[in-house]
């Protein structure tokens, strides 16, 4: 990278509406700064080949394609902003129900399943993956956090927990878009609105997330990446 150029802000997430919702945001807020989104095509932290042993490295590897991608340098990289998606990951297996559905329904007291095993073991895989990632302050010497969404992306920004399909989210990542393009204090006034933002610091915002049935309910500490938390 250029001396001239700005550092990168390097943002990992799991598909286009990200990028498409929060991307002209992002851009806005971290104006001298260069902002990319990393997108993954799908959670890494439920992944069935994804471990407390290996996650780093798989985030590693999207790094390094990202990098290799656009010619950055190690010390191109100013920070990693991770996003992920709560998915009622730490709700108690009680709270887990079977029933004749052909996908998965996220509710504000349960998840209803065709297969209740799949789910409460995705759970496990998924809660200890993500708690190992929370414990983690960098990768490869560059700054890193990861910010949750819940109980999806959809449900923070838009107040839907529902199951919408790739071309809806898009649809309405681009609705969203285009309701605060080039209006960051509005945005930023809207994602520490009190019916989303947790209150807390970064790790007190985590463990208040991981209780009862919080990762079912609405709500996200996105906004401490405006405060530089």
């Amino acid at each position: 990278m250029a001396k001239n150029r700005k550092k990168v802000v390097l943002f990992i997430v799991e598909g286009s509406s990200e990028e498409i919702a929060l991307g002209s945001i992002m851009k806005e807020f971290f104006a001298n700064n260069e902002v990319r989104f990393e997108i993954i095509r799908g959670d890494i932290t439920s992944r069935n080949d994804v471990t407390i042993g290996n996650v780093i490295n798989k985030i590693n590897e999207y790094i390094s394609i990202c990098m290799s991608r656009y010619s950055y340098k190690i010390g191109d990289i100013l920070k990693i902003i991770h996003l992920t998606d709560t998915d009622g990951v730490f709700i108690a297996d009680e709270n887990v129900k079977e029933d004749l559905v052909t996908a998965v329904q996220y509710q504000l007291d349960k998840i209803v399943a065709p297969s209740r095993d799949n789910i409460i073991l995705r759970n496990k895989r998924k809660s200890s993956v993500t708690k190992k990632l929370i414990s983690t302050n960098s990768i490869r010497r560059i700054p890193y956090k990861i910010y949750f969404n819940s109980c999806n992306l959809e449900h923070v920004l838009y107040g839907q927990l529902q199951n919408f399909t790739d071309e809806e989210k898009v649809d309405k990542a681009d609705e969203f878009a285009l309701e605060y393009e080039n209006k960051l204090e509005n945005f930023i006034g809207f994602i520490f609105s009190e019916n989303i933002a947790i209150e807390g610091t970064y790790r007190e915002t985590w463990e208040y997330i991981q209780r009862d049935l919080r990762s079912l309910n609405r709500g996200s500490n996105m906004h401490l990446i405006f405060e530089g938390s």
